[in-house]
C-alpha cells in the first residue's frame, strides 16, 4: 500500500526568488538606520561649507569695505589738516612782512578766509607773539606786550618763572569759548612748546601732541594744535616774531572730515601717533561691540604721524544670508533624513511582503501536492481493502459489511486527524474512537490505559486500522462476542521514539488452533506492520488474542504539514 506523504526532517521551503534590486535600493534597505542620518549628515556639511564661504565672502566684503572707509577717512583728515596748513601759510607771510599784528589787522585777516563756509573743523585761527621776560620778572618786551599787560598772562610768572612767553593774543572767530585762551601762555606747557620749537626749527605747519585746550574750560575733551613759526627778517638777520596756529577739538575735527563717509556698523577712532588706549584722541560709534575685524590708516597731520582705525561692530553671529542657508539646509537635510527612513521602512516591509507571499504561495504548493498525494493514498487504501475484502468475501453482504466497517475505521482515524489540523494525534484518541462502539454495548468490556502519547497521522490510521480489525474480530469471535469477556488495550513508551500498545483479549470463547487466517490478520501483519516500520506480534492463544504494536514516535517537525518552514532564498 502507497505511503502516506511526510516533509521529512531537515526539509526546507524554497520561496521564489525576490526581484533584483538596485544598488542604491539595497544601501538603503540594508542600512535603513545609517544611510539616512549620512544623507543628514553629508547635506549638512554641505550646509555649513555653504554658510562658511558665505561668512568668508562677507568677511571679504567687510574687510574691503573697512579698507574703503579707513583710507577715506585718512583722506579727508588730511584734506582738512591741508587747508588749515595753507592759511597759517598764507597768514605767516603776511604777518612777517608786518611791524606789528594788530586787532584789526588780524580780524581783517581772519575774516576775508571765511571760516564759516570754508574752514571746518577747527576752533579758528590764532595768534601768539613771541615776547621775552625781563630779568626782574616783571616786564615783557616783544611787539604788543605792553598792550597786553603783565597781569593778563596765565599760569602768572610768579607761580612759574619762565624767561619767554607765547601767549595767545588774538584768537577768531571770537566766541566765548574762544575767548577762554586768551592770555594762555602755550610755552608754559611741555607738549604746546614742543611742537612750536619743532615748527620753527622746520619753518612749516607742526601739529602738536595730545593736549586739553584751554577753551574746554576745564573739560577732559582731547585736541591738538598746529603751529606756524612768523619770522621777520631785518639786518640782523631772522628773528622768531610768534606763532599762528589753529586749535582742533579731536571730535570736532574727526566729524567734519567724515560727513561723507558711512560709519554704519563701523567704529572710527582717531590716535596720535600708534593705536594706543592711552593715545586715543577721538572716536565715533565707540559704544559698540568690538570683536569684528579692524583695519589700521596711518595719515600725516601738519607734519605728525597720526592714525585712523576703523573696526567692525558686527557681533559673533552669522549674518542674515547665512542664518537663512542654515536654516534651510538643517530643514532640508531633516526632510531628507525621515524621507529616506520611510522609503527605507517601506522598502523593508515590501520585502516582508513579497517574502511572505513567496513562502505562503510555496506552503500552498508544498499543501497542494501533499493534499493530492494524501488523497492517493487514501484511494489507494481504500481500493487495497476492497481488493482484499472481496477475495476473502463469500457473498455480498458479507462483502459490504466488511468494506463498511473499514472505511468507517479510516473515516473516524480522518476526522481525529482532521481535529488536530493533521498534526499529532493522541493514542488515547484514536483507542476511544475505533471502540466507542464496543464501549457503548459492552459496559465494562474494554479497559484502556496509557500516558499521554502524539502519534504521526499516517502512523494514528494504520494504529486505527489495526485496531479496527482487532476489535472487529474480537466481536466476531473473541472476548466481545460473549457476555464477560474483557478487552485490556495498554500503551506505553518503551525507548527513545517508540510507544508500544499491547492488545490482550480474555473470558472470550476458546481460539481454536485451526482457524483459517483472515483478511484482517493479513492487514494487520502485513500492511500495518509494513506503515509502522516495526514487526506486530499477533498470537491466537487459546484463552485469547493477543497484539502487540510497535509505533515510531516522532517529533512534529518530521510531518507537520503545517510547521513553519525553515525559508531559503533571497
Amino acid at each position: 500500500m502507497a505511503k502516506l506523504s511526510k516533509i521529512r526532517r531537515g526539509q526546507t521551503l524554497t520561496t521564489e526568488p525576490a526581484p533584483s534590486r538596485s544598488l542604491a535600493q539595497r544601501l538603503l534597505v540594508d542600512n535603513q538606520r545609517s544611510f539616512p542620518i549620512l544623507a543628514f549628515l553629508l547635506v549638512l556639511a554641505i550646509t555649513l561649507l555653504s554658510v562658511v564661504s558665505i561668512e568668508r565672502g562677507e568677511a571679504e566684503t567687510e574687510q574691503a569695505q573697512l579698507n574703503r572707509v579707513a583710507l577715506s577717512a585718512a583722506s579727508a583728515l588730511e584734506r582738512r589738516v591741508s587747508i588749515n596748513a595753507s592759511y597759517l601759510r598764507a597768514g605767516a607771510a603776511l604777518f612777517s612782512l608786518q611791524p606789528e599784528v594788530t586787532a584789526p589787522m588780524f580780524r581783517r585777516f581772519v575774516s576775508e578766509l571765511r571760516l564759516d563756509t570754508d574752514y571746518r573743523g577747527a576752533e579758528g585761527i590764532g595768534w601768539a607773539p613771541l615776547w621775552t621776560v625781563g630779568p626782574d620778572g616783571r616786564t615783557i618786551t616783544g611787539p604788543g606786550a605792553s598792550a597786553a599787560g603783565l597781569h593778563s598772562i596765565r599760569p602768572s610768572l610768579v607761580v612759574q618763572p619762565r624767561n619767554t612767553i607765547a601767549a595767545v593774543r588774538f584768537l577768531q572767530p571770537d566766541t566765548i569759548r574762544n575767548r577762554r585762551a586768551i592770555g594762555y601762555d602755550m610755552y608754559s606747557e611741555p607738549v604746546r612748546r614742543a611742537a612750536m620749537d619743532e615748527a620753527q626749527q622746520s619753518v612749516r605747519p607742526t601739529a602738536s601732541g595730545k593736549v586739553v585746550l584751554v577753551q574746554e574750560g576745564g573739560g577732559e575733551e582731547p585736541g591738538f594744535l598746529i603751529y606756524m613759526p612768523v619770522f621777520q627778517e631785518n639786518e640782523a638777520g631772522r628773528r622768531l616774531r610768534g606763532f599762528i596756529y589753529s586749535p582742533y577739538n579731536a571730535e570736532d575735527f574727526l566729524r567734519s572730515a567724515i560727513e561723507l563717509v558711512d560709519l554704519d556698523g563701523m567704529r572710527l577712532v582717531l590716535f596720535d601717533g600708534e593705536p594706543r588706549a592711552d593715545n586715543v584722541l577721538s572716536s565715533i560709534n565707540a559704544g559698540g561691540a568690538t570683536r569684528g575685524a579692524s583695519v589700521a590708516q596711518e595719515l600725516r597731520v601738519a607734519n605728525r604721524r597720526m592714525t585712523v582705525e576703523v573696526t567692525s561692530l558686527r557681533s559673533d553671529s552669522l549674518s542674515l544670508i547665512s542664518m537663512i542657508t542654515l536654516a534651510f539646509g538643517i530643514a532640508l537635510a531633516s526632510l531628507l533624513m525621515l524621507v529616506l527612513r520611510l522609503l527605507a521602512q517601506q522598502m523593508v516591509e515590501d520585502q516582508r511582503a513579497l517574502a511572505w507571499f513567496g513562502e505562503q504561495n510555496s506552503i500552498r504548493n508544498s499543501l497542494t501536492r501533499e493534499l493530492n498525494h494524501r488523497v492517493k493514498n487514501t484511494l489507494a487504501n481504500v481500493l487495497s481493502i476492497m481488493t482484499l475484502t472481496r477475495r476473502r468475501s463469500k457473498t455480498l453482504d458479507e462483502f459490504a459489511d466488511a468494506l463498511d466497517g473499514r472505511i468507517r475505521a479510516l473515516s473516524a482515524t480522518h476526522d481525529l486527524l482532521t481535529q488536530s489540523d493533521w498534526g499529532t494525534t493522541p493514542i488515547a484518541s484514536v483507542v476511544a474512537a475505533e471502540l466507542a462502539p464496543y464501549t457503548r454495548a459492552e459496559d465494562g468490556a474494554l479497559s484502556m490505559d496509557g500516558p499521554m502519547i502524539e502519534l504521526a497521522p499516517n502512523d494514528a490510521l494504520s494504529l486505527g486500522l489495526a485496531l479496527h480489525e482487532l476489535a472487529t474480530n474480537a466481536s466476531k469471535y473473541g472476548a466481545l462476542s460473549v457476555a464477560g469477556g474483557k478487552v485490556s488495550i495498554r500503551w506505553r513508551m518503551i525507548g527513545e521514539g517508540l510507544a508500544q500498545v499491547d492488545w490482550i483479549e480474555s473470558g472470550g470463547p476458546e481460539v481454536s488452533p485451526r482457524r483459517q487466517r483472515g483478511f484482517g490478520t493479513d492487514l494487520i501483519e502485513k500492511i500495518v506492520a509494513h506503515e509502522l516500520r516495526n514487526p506486530v506480534h499477533l498470537s491466537f492463544d487459546s484463552d485469547g488474542v493477543r497484539c502487540t504494536l510497535k509505533i515510531p514516535v516522532r517529533q512534529p517537525v518530521d510531518f507537520a504539514m503545517r510547521a513553519k518552514p525553515r525559508v531559503t532564498g533571497h
